[in-house]
């Protein structure tokens, strides 16, 4: 578990694109994308590299099943970039579609823990 508590928004990234919450929102299911996680508190923003899953949101609650999640102060810059580059040269080198698939796949995630960690909290 991440994170369990009131928050004031959140900022989640679908497979379709982002999407904010605020209170009340309607009631959804929906797969989540790599990517970031936006979560505001009462006067700050949380920031979370968030691997894909599925969001429940019903009666106020929101609920992630993360395929993997870290919160950015969590993360180290140098590992994450050194993380960015070898995936990007994984990439460079995938024979066949399931390398291609997979490097891309580890890109994707590698990126988002780098710009997680670049995210300004305020």
């Amino acid at each position: 578990m991440i994170w369990d508590s009131k928050v004031k928004e959140i900022i989640l990234s679908t497979n379709s694109g982002q999407i904010g919450i605020l209170p009340n929102h309607a009631p959804i299911a929906t797969a989540v994308d790599i990517g970031l996680l936006r979560i505001r508190l009462n006067d700050r923003w949380l920031t979370v590299a968030l691997m894909g899953g599925f969001a429940r949101i019903s009666n106020n609650e929101i609920t992630i099943l993360g395929n993997g999640a870290e919160i950015s102060t969590d993360i180290d810059p140098q590992e994450a970039q050194q993380t960015l580059e070898i995936a990007e040269a994984n990439l460079s080198r995938a024979e066949g579609k399931r390398q291609a698939i997979e490097a891309n796949l580890a890109l994707r995630r590698a990126r988002t823990r780098v710009e997680a960690v670049k995210v300004i909290s305020y």
